[in-house]
């Protein structure tokens, strides 16, 4: 891309996207305690992990996690919440960026994998107690499966970072925030009191 800047002083235009993002979904389901997991095809270890891909420009990340799910399993899901988020510099696969992967908690609307093989050497719903026992998953998986059996047992609220959408200072636009769910009565306070 060639670029001229207009303006006083050195461009302040960025060279080159500098991060990419993945998204993976945790799909849970609340009735059976059972979350969908992947093996990836052509990996030098083929672990547990949740199904995932890199976002589309212009891609909301719920969207993402429930595009990825779909076409990997052939799961419909939900977007819940953001559950964690990891930043690693220098990752094998980045092409030479900054990645950065959200996993998010899905909800099931189907249940019957229809997993793309070309992705997935497997894929089945798993015990989430048996996901956290197996020695057989990636770092990342297993601490998220520890998070979801204590969001499970003590309430999600205590794990999820909830999307809120916001008006920009953009006329016209919005944003969305992901934070803690924070209560009704500390919406509207103007103070201290």
């Amino acid at each position: 891309m060639l670029s001229l800047w207009l303006g006083d002083g050195p461009s302040r235009l960025p060279g080159y996207a500098t991060h990419q993002v993945g998204v993976a979904g945790a799909v849970f389901d609340e009735n059976t305690r059972k979350i969908l997991v992947v093996q990836d095809r052509n990996k030098l270890k083929n672990m547990w992990k949740f199904p995932g891909g890199l976002s589309e420009p212009g891609e909301d990340i719920g969207d993402t996690a429930v595009r990825e799910v779909f076409e990997e399993t052939g799961i419909k899901s939900e977007f819940r919440s953001l559950l964690s988020i990891r930043q690693q510099h220098t990752h094998p696969g980045a092409f030479g960026k900054s990645d950065m992967y959200i996993i998010c908690r899905l909800k099931p609307y189907s249940f019957t994998i229809n997993f793309c093989q070309r992705e997935c050497l497997k894929c089945e719903w798993m015990n989430l107690s048996d996901l956290v026992k197996t020695k057989n998953t990636t770092p990342i998986t297993s601490r998220v499966a520890r998070l979801l059996l204590y969001g499970y047992k003590e309430g999600f609220d205590k794990i999820d970072l909830t999307m809120e959408e916001l008006p920009a200072v953009y006329t016209g636009l919005f944003y969305k925030l992901y934070h803690k769910k924070l209560p009704d009565n500390y919406k509207t306070m103007t103070g201290m009191d």
